[in-house]
C-alpha cells in the first residue's frame, strides 16, 4: 500500500511525524496477512542452519516484488542474501534470521505434537524473524516512495545463527562497513528493548581417532577414540571450577560407533565455550584444545579440532534502546483474544517453572539502563554490534514464562500469538527506521555512543580466522 503524501495547512513537526507513524502503522496492518502465511509456511519447513533454501528463497521474492534489489549469495552463504532500496545516506540495515533447530518439531498446539515428517521446528521463532524483518523493510520502502525520501533501507538475510555464526561471515567481508544504524529484533515471551551485553562465544568439534578390535577377544590390540572423548570431558569438567563465575562450558557427543562389541575407532565432541569478554573466550577455548590433546595422549589415540564459529558479546547502544523503546511503547504489546488466552492457559500447564501472569505479553518493560548486566546467551549479532551501532528489540511472541529452544515456544510461534508478537516487532524497527531518517541528530547521537563504548583504536578481528562458512555443520 502506498501511504499517501500529507496535505493541507503545515503541520507542526510533531503532528507531522504522528501522522508519518499512523500511515506506517496502517501501511504493516494492511500487509501484514502475506507476511503471517510466509511466516507459518517457514515454520512448516524447519529448514535447519545453511540449509534454509527455501525459505530464504521466499523472503526474497517478498523482497523483490517489493522493488528492491537482491543479490545472493554473499559471504560464501548459499541462503544468505542482502536486499537493498533507495539511495544515499543513512544507510539502515534490518538483520533477518530463519533457521530452525533440531529435535524440536512442534504444530502449533499447546499440547507437545510433532508435525508429521518433520525433526526440526523454530524453537527460537526465526520462522517469525526473517518475516518481520521483512515486513518492516517494506513499511520502510513504501513511506520512502511516498515522501520521496532520502535513505537507503537494507535487510540482511542472515543464515544459520544456532551456531552456524553467519553474519559473522558478513562482518569480515566487510558488507556491512557503510551501514549507518542496525535495526534488530528477537522473539521472547516479554517485551522490551534491551541493553544488556551476553556472551562471546566459540564452538567446534573434537575428532578423536584410534584403533577398533574386537571389544572381548582383542582388546588389547585397540584404542578407544570414545575413551578420548570422555577423558576430555572430565577434563573439561574439572576446569568449571576454576573459570570465571560468568564463563560457561556446553558439549555433546556427536558421532561414535554405536556397537559396544566393537573398540570405536573414531568419536567426536562439539563444545561450546562462553564469556562476557571475547578474549577470555579466546583462553578459555585454548585450554579446552589442551584438555584434548591431553586425553587424546593419555589414551593413546589421536585428535584433532575444527572452529567452527567464534562471535563477540552484544555492544549495547543505550541511545538507541531509548528510541526503540519510545516506539515500542507507541505501538503497545500483545493482547491475546479468547481463543489465544485458552491455548496459553492449556500451554503453561507444561512448564517446570513458576509462571509469570500472561498479561505480560501487554506490558512493555521499561528500559534496562545498565550496560554492565549480562544476559547469558550468546548470539552472532555480536559482531555486528561492534560494527555498527545495533539494537536489539524483544518482542512476546512467547506465551509468558516459556523457555526458547522449547516445544512450547515453537508452539506459539507456529500459530497467532507468534504472528502478533512479530507484527509489534515489525512496527517497532519501522517507526524507529523513520525516525532515524528523519533525524541526522539522532543518528549522530547514536554513532557518538556507539563510538565511545568501542574505544579509540578499535579494531574487528574475526574469531573464526580465515575459514569459510561450516556449510555442512547441520549435516
Amino acid at each position: 500500500m502506498a501511504i499517501a503524501l500529507l496535505g493541507g495547512h503545515a503541520p507542526t513537526a510533531a503532528q507531522e511525524r504522528s501522522d508519518w507513524h499512523g500511515a506506517l502503522l496502517a501501511d504493516i496492518e494492511n500487509m501484514q496477512s502475506v507476511d503471517d502465511a510466509n511466516a507459518l509456511q517457514i515454520g512448516r519447513w524447519a529448514e535447519l542452519g545453511y540449509q534454509e533454501h527455501k525459505s530464504s528463497a521466499l523472503l526474497q521474492e517478498r523482497l523483490a516484488k517489493a522493488g528492491f534489489k537482491v543479490t545472493t549469495p554473499i559471504a560464501g552463504m548459499p541462503t544468505a542474501f542482502v536486499a537493498s532500496y533507495g539511495e544515499g545516506k543513512p544507510v539502515i540495515g534490518i538483520l533477518a534470521e530463519f533457521d530452525a533447530l533440531p529435535g524440536l518439531s512442534q504444530a502449533g498446539v499447546p499440547v507437545k505434537q510433532a508435525m508429521d515428517g518433520h525433526d526440526a521446528g523454530h524453537g527460537c521463532g526465526h520462522n517469525l524473524l526473517g518475516v518481520g524483518s521483512v515486513l518492516a523493510a517494506v513499511a520502510v520502502r513504501n513511506w520512502l516512495a511516498a515522501h520521496k525520501g532520502r535513505g537507503t533501507i537494507r535487510v540482511y538475510g542472515t543464515p544459520a545463527e544456532e551456531g552456524g555464526g553467519g553474519k559473522t561471515y558478513l562482518v569480515r567481508d566487510g558488507l556491512l562497513n557503510d551501514v549507518d544504524v542496525m535495526m534488530n529484533w528477537h522473539p521472547d515471551s516479554y517485551n522490551a528493548a534491551v541493553t544488556k551485553s551476553n556472551l562471546a562465544m566459540i564452538t567446534g568439534k573434537f575428532r578423536f581417532h584410534g584403533y577398533a578390535t574386537h571389544a572381548s577377544a582383542a582388546p588389547d590390540k585397540g584404542r578407544s577414540a570414545l575413551d578420548g572423548v570422555e577423558v576430555m570431558n572430565v577434563m573439561a569438567n574439572m576446569m568449571r571450577e576454576h573459570i570465571g563465575e560468568k564463563s560457561r562450558i556446553h558439549y555433546a557427543i556427536t558421532g561414535t560407533n554405536p556397537a559396544p562389541n566393537i573398540v570405536p575407532d573414531f568419536a567426536e565432541v562439539y563444545y561450546f565455550v562462553r564469556d562476557p569478554d571475547a578474549q577470555e573466550a579466546q583462553r578459555l577455548w585454548d585450554r579446552i584444545v589442551k584438555a584434548s590433546e591431553g586425553a587424546a595422549l593419555g589414551t593413546g589415540t589421536t585428535v584433532d579440532h575444527e572452529v567452527l564459529t567464534g562471535h563477540y558479546g552484544y555492544l549495547p547502544n543505550t541511545r538507541l534502546s531509548q528510541i526503540s523503546h519510545d516506539n515500542l511503547k507507541r505501538v503497545g504489546g500483545v493482547i491475546y483474544d479468547a481463543q489465544e488466552m485458552a491455548f496459553a492457559q492449556t500451554l503453561i500447564q507444561s512448564f517446570q517453572q513458576p509462571v509469570p501472569k500472561i498479561d505480560r505479553a501487554r506490558e512493555i518493560q521499561p528500559v534496562e539502563l545498565n550496560p554492565t548486566d549480562i544476559w547469558t546467551g550468546s548470539s552472532d549479532v555480536g559482531d555486528v554490534s561492534w560494527t555498527v551501532p545495533t539494537n536489539w528489540i524483544r518482542t512476546a511472541t512467547y506465551v509468558p514464562g516459556t523457555s526458547g529452544h522449547s516445544w512450547q515456544a515453537t508452539a506459539a510461534s507456529n500459530m497467532s500469538i507468534g504472528l502478533k508478537g512479530m507484527h509489534v516487532a515489525a512496527k517497532t524497527m519501522a517507526l524507529t527506521t523513520v525516525d532515524l531518517m528523519l533525524s541526522p541528530e539522532l543518528v549522530a547521537e547514536v554513532k557518538a555512543e556507539f563510538v565511545e563504548r568501542r574505544g579509540t583504536g578499535y579494531r574487528y578481528v574475526s574469531l573464526v580466522g580465515d575459514r569459510n562458512p561450516p556449510l555442512d555443520y547441520m549435516k
